[in-house]
């Protein structure tokens, strides 16, 4: 699957990131472009499953900012040599809509496999829904 007449979807989110590394970024910015970005997210059943991870109790979701990423992370795990189907997602979506579905907490991986490329949106408010925040306290977690 290409994503045909969105080539450089994730420019914007990429050069932020690289911004944020080198620390002249504004952190609105960033999250702005993340939430615009078309993320392309593995989906290895092809039937619209997203692939993630769970590390340290939080499920985090693979996205990428283009093919040449994906490709990048598929060639890291030595499975460059099959196919690999995709979903183009929202970054926004993927935050306030997957993120609430999922049992736990759950962020955003964006390019893991780009050492100097990579970037986590956690689950924290302000980047997901504060119902799916961990630095929230639940309204009824104050109530005996």
């Amino acid at each position: 699957m290409t994503l045909e007449g969105v080539k450089g979807h994730g420019t914007g989110l990429t050069a932020e990131i690289a911004a944020y590394r080198s620390g002249a970024c504004d952190p609105g910015r960033l999250l702005g472009e993340f939430r615009r970005a078309a993320l392309l997210v593995p989906s290895p059943d092809g039937e619209g499953g997203l692939m993630s991870a769970l590390s340290g109790g939080i499920r985090w979701f693979y996205a990428f900012t283009d093919e040449e990423a994906l490709a990048r992370f598929a060639e890291a795990r030595g499975e460059s040599g099959r196919e690999w189907p995709y979903l183009a997602i929202l970054g926004a979506r993927l935050v306030d809509a997957v993120v609430p579905q999922v049992e736990g907490p759950a962020g955003v991986a964006v390019n893991v496999a780009d050492v100097d490329g990579s970037m986590l949106f956690p689950p924290v408010a302000g980047i997901v829904p504060d119902s799916c925040a961990v630095d929230v306290e639940s309204e009824s977690a104050g109530v005996a």
